[in-house]
């Protein structure tokens, strides 16, 4: 299901990736899901729509389903991950202006840009911080 939720939530904001290269990054996230820790959001049946993984005080993924987005969950994960450091950091896409807006609502702002991401692919990456 996390696999779904990923996916989903990356044909909807991340328009700048091509059928081919979500297919690619899909063969990674499915091992990075096999591998990680999450908090999780889940509906009033318990169904799981959404997942924050992190490092430390690194939010490494957040992802929700497209049909739950702006309902509070990514916030509701957010203030998780507040209660729980002091000071947090993401990496957004640039071109992902949707992610950007997001965390810029949840306060974070950007202290470095990079052109390539940390799989040396040609999309550049917003480092954020809050």
């Amino acid at each position: 299901m996390m696999f779904e939720i990923w996916e989903g939530a990356v044909k909807a904001t991340h328009h700048f990736l091509s059928q081919d290269d979500i297919l690619s990054i899909g063969i990674q996230v499915k091992e990075y899901l096999a591998n990680a820790t999450f908090f999780v959001v889940t509906d009033h049946f318990n169904n799981l729509f959404g997942f924050m993984g992190m490092t430390e005080n690194k939010i490494d993924s957040l992802f929700i389903h497209p049909q739950y987005f702006g309902k509070g969950a990514g916030k509701f994960l957010i203030q998780h991950a507040v209660s729980l450091h002091d000071k947090l950091f993401v990496d957004v896409n640039e071109d992902n202006n949707q992610a950007k807006v997001f965390y810029e609502k949840m306060g974070f702002k950007v202290f470095e840009r990079t052109e390539l991401d940390d799989e040396g692919r040609p999309f550049p990456i917003l480092k954020m911080e809050l």
